[in-house]
């Protein structure tokens, strides 16, 4: 089984970036896919984007498109959100997910079984 720890949240100016990190223990993350998701204080949880076992393939959510860079370095067992023109919007608590791969990347929160506990965001206006 895999545990999931996210790191580099933190305060931002709007405009501004940040690089989350996904790093993976007890297995090698080369056999997931890899999903990040967000849930902002009093909203749903919602999908940011994902990344296949390889690489390869990637999936954005409309909002992301553009500005967010989701990459991974199997070597280092760890997964990567480059976040850019960050906006207040953008504000939330941040996870990172697993499931074995590699399949169809999916936006589904249950598709993963493995999660981490969070790093929060906070974009200032």
């Amino acid at each position: 089984q895999v545990q999931l720890v996210e790191s580099g949240g933190g305060l931002v100016q709007a405009g501004g970036s940040l690089r989350l990190s996904c790093a993976a223990s007890g297995r090698t993350l080369s056999t997931y896919d890899i999903a990040w998701f967000r849930q902002a204080s009093g909203k749903e949880r919602e999908f940011v984007s994902a990344i296949s076992l390889s690489g390869s393939n990637t999936r954005y959510t409309d909002s992301a498109k553009g500005r967010f860079t989701i990459s991974r370095d199997n070597a280092k067992n760890t997964v990567y959100l480059q976040m850019n023109i960050l906006k207040p919007e953008d504000t939330a608590v941040y996870y990172c997910a697993a499931r074995m791969g590699p399949k169809i990347l999916t936006d589904s929160w249950f598709a993963y079984l493995y999660r981490g506990q969070g790093t929060q965001v906070t974009v200032s206006s």
